[in-house]
């Protein structure tokens, strides 16, 4: 008797995906659920791509993204992996570690109160 892979199962090599590990996605989440409680975030999305995995935060669903959180390892030894990019396109912040690439969104956190 042969075994034969089911039939729906691409032959070849499984594509490689990048996403965030346990400790990376904690540390979002801290900053995320903080957001929330804040009353600024209301919604998030990841996607897991090839090159790079993306975390998006949304002030409402229907919305397009505020902030797009990336991991896009092929940049580790360069620029840094982690970066933190604006509704615009525009890179607030990039480096290797991601406490660090985060700060810019914690910084909207702090309020004066009267």
């Amino acid at each position: 008797m042969t075994i034969q892979p089911p039939s729906h199962f691409p032959k070849g090599p499984v594509p490689v995906q990048v996403a965030f590990d346990r400790r990376e996605l904690g540390i979002i989440l801290s900053v995320y659920g903080r957001m929330v409680a804040a009353g600024e975030w209301r919604d998030y999305g990841i996607s897991c791509l090839s090159d790079l995995a993306v975390f998006s935060v949304f002030r409402r669903t229907a919305e397009n993204p505020l902030y797009r959180i990336e991991k896009r390892p092929k940049l580790r030894n360069r620029q840094g992996m982690y970066s933190v990019v604006g509704m615009d396109g525009q890179i607030l912040k990039r480096g290797s570690d991601l406490k660090t690439v985060l700060r810019p969104l914690e910084r909207k956190l702090i309020r004066v109160v009267e």
